[in-house]
C-alpha cells in the first residue's frame, strides 16, 4: 500500500494533528529523510511548549541519529531562536511548533545550514516522498556508526546576538505590556528584555500549549483585546503581543491603538537604511503604499513581492536586501541570516520610541498614511469564477491598472486592491487601500458585494 502524507506536508513546513495524522513514529522517519536530503552530518533541533513537542522532537533527533549526525537539541525555544541556532552554529535545524494552530496541532519548520528555508522546491518534497517510502518498507538500515545526541542552551547567546544589531542604551525608561499569549515569548522576552531600562508588565507568559487564554495569534483582532485594555490601564508607553512560537511580533500604541505591520515594515526599514544607506528592503503586494514611499525618501531601493515567506527569503538572498517585512507582522533582517524574527522588530520599534519623548502614536504617523480595510476573508464556490467577475467589472474603468504577480492587484490614481485565493482553503483574502477612508470604505463594499454575490 501507499502512504499519503500530503495533508500535513504544506507548502513551507510540516503540520497536522496529532496523533491522528502523524506520531512520534512518522517523527522519527522525518528526522531520517531529513539528514538523507540535506546530506547533513550534524543538525540542530528545537520545540516550543505543546505537549505533544518534545516526545515528536526527540524521535525525530532518534531518526537522525540513526542515519549518523550528531544531533544538538536546544530544548525549548522561538522559532527564531532554532534560526538563531542554525545561523550561528552552520547546522541545518528543525523547530517543532505548529505556531498559533490549535493545541492538538504540531509540526516541523526545517532550515538547511545558515537558516535556509526548506520548502516545497528546496526538499520538503523529497522528505516527504523518502517518508511515505519508509512507512511501507520500513526505516532505512542504520549508519555504521550512528550519530550522537547532545543538549546545548542558546537562550543567552540568542538574547545577546539581537541586543547587538539595535542600540538600546540610550533610550528613556519605557513601560511595556507584552502579551506572550501562553506561547514561546513567555521563554525569550525575559531574557532578552532583562538588562534594559524596560518595565515590563507581563501578560499570560506561563507555558502553556493548550492555550488556555486565547488563541495565540495576534493578527485577529480578537485575540490583542486583552493587551489594549491593559496597555490602557496600567498607562504603558507601548503593547507586544507574540504568536506561539515568537516569531512574530504585533504592536500597540499607547492609546490601545494596533499599529499596523506596514507602519512597522517602514519604520524599521528607515533605521536599517540609516545604518546601510542605498540598501535593498522588501515587501509584499500588499503592504501599504506607505513602505515604498519611505523607503525611497531614506535613500533604499523597494522590490515587490508575492505574499509567503519563501518567496521573500528567496528575493532576500537574490537582491542582498537588508530587510524585509510582511502584512502579517514577519519581519525578515539579513543580520539575522535573512529570517523572520519579531524580537528584532520589537527592539528597534522601542529603540526608536525610547530614542525621543513623543509617544509612539506620533512617532508612527509618520509611517501610517493611508486608510486601509485589513485582510477580509470571503468563503466562495469557484475563486477563479469570482476573481473574473471582479476583474471584469473594472475593466473599463479610467486610469485603472492590473496585475496578477499574486492574485489580482487593481490599481487607480487614489487606491488599490488586491483579491488572493488561499492555497488551504476555498477562501478569497481581500486588501484595500485609499488615500482616505470613505473611499477606501466605499471600495471595499463594491468589491465584496461582486465576490459574495
Amino acid at each position: 500500500m501507499t502512504v499519503d502524507l500530503s495533508q500535513i506536508v504544506k507548502a513551507y513546513d510540516i503540520r497536522g494533528v496529532v496523533p491522528d495524522q502523524w506520531d512520534e513514529t512518522l517523527a522519527e522517519l522525518f528526522g531520517a529523510a531529513f539528514v538523507r536530503v540535506t546530506d547533513a552530518d550534524a543538525i540542530v533541533i528545537g520545540y516550543d511548549m505543546r505537549p505533544s513537542s518534545p516526545g515528536l522532537a526527540n524521535a525525530f533527533a532518534r531518526g537522525a541519529a540513526r542515519l549518523g549526525a550528531d544531533v544538538t537539541l536546544i530544548g525549548l525555544c522561538s522559532t527564531d531562536q532554532l534560526y538563531f541556532a542554525s545561523g550561528s552554529l552552520g547546522l541545518p535545524g528543525a523547530m517543532f511548533t505548529a505556531s498559533h494552530n490549535p493545541a492538538q496541532y504540531n509540526g516541523i519548520k526545517m532550515c538547511r545550514a545558515g537558516a535556509a528555508p526548506v520548502g516545497q522546491d528546496t526538499g520538503l518534497a523529497d522528505i516527504r516522498a523518502l517518508a511515505e517510502q519508509w512507512t511501507v518498507t520500513g526505516a532505512p538500515e542504520a549508519a555504521a556508526t550512528p550519530g550522537t545526541i547532545t543538549e546545548r542552551e542558546t537562550l543567552d547567546d540568542y538574547a545577546a546576538h539581537l541586543k547587538g544589531l539595535v542600540d538600546l542604551t540610550a533610550i528613556r525608561p519605557l513601560k511595556v505590556v507584552v502579551d506572550a499569549g501562553n506561547g514561546m515569548g513567555g521563554h525569550t522576552v525575559p531574557t532578552v528584555f532583562a538588562g534594559l531600562p524596560l518595565e515590563t508588565v507581563p501578560m499570560y507568559f506561563e507555558l502553556d500549549g493548550t492555550f488556555p487564554n486565547h488563541e495565540a495569534n495576534p493578527l485577529d483582532p480578537k485575540n490583542i483585546v486583552d493587551l489594549q485594555a491593559r496597555v490602557v490601564a496600567e498607562g504603558a508607553d507601548i503593547g507586544l503581543a507574540f504568536d506561539g512560537d515568537a516569531d512574530r511580533c504585533f504592536v500597540v500604541d499607547e492609546r490601545g491603538e494596533p499599529v499596523s505591520p506596514s507602519a512597522i515594515t517602514a519604520l524599521v526599514a528607515a533605521r536599517e537604511l540609516a545604518k546601510h544607506p542605498g540598501g535593498t528592503i522588501i515587501h509584499n503586494l500588499i503592504t501599504s503604499w506607505s513602505v515604498p514611499e519611505v523607503v525611497r525618501e531614506n535613500g533604499g531601493e523597494p522590490v515587490r513581492t508575492r505574499v509567503g515567506h519563501s518567496f521573500i527569503k528567496e528575493e532576500m538572498a537574490k537582491s542582498g536586501a537588508i530587510f524585509g517585512g510582511e502584512h502579517s507582522a514577519h519581519y525578515y533582517f539579513k543580520d539575522f541570516w535573512n529570517a523572520d524574527t519579531g524580537m528584532l522588530a520589537a527592539l528597534h520599534v522601542l529603540a526608536a520610541l525610547g530614542g525621543q519623548q513623543g509617544a509612539l502614536s506620533d512617532l508612527v504617523s509618520a509611517y501610517d498614511r493611508y486608510a486601509s480595510s485589513g485582510e477580509i476573508n470571503s468563503t466562495v464556490v469557484d475563486q477563479a469564477a469570482s476573481t473574473a467577475k471582479v476583474k471584469a467589472a473594472y475593466a473599463d474603468a479610467d486610469g485603472v491598472t492590473f496585475d496578477e504577480l499574486d492574485g489580482l492587484t487593481v490599481t487607480a490614481g487614489d487606491w488599490w486592491f488586491n483579491l488572493r485565493a488561499s492555497n488551504t482553503e476555498p477562501l478569497l483574502r481581500l486588501n484595500v487601500e485609499a488615500r482616505d477612508e470613505p473611499t477606501m470604505a466605499k471600495l471595499r463594499d463594491e468589491v465584496l458585494t461582486l465576490v459574495r454575490s
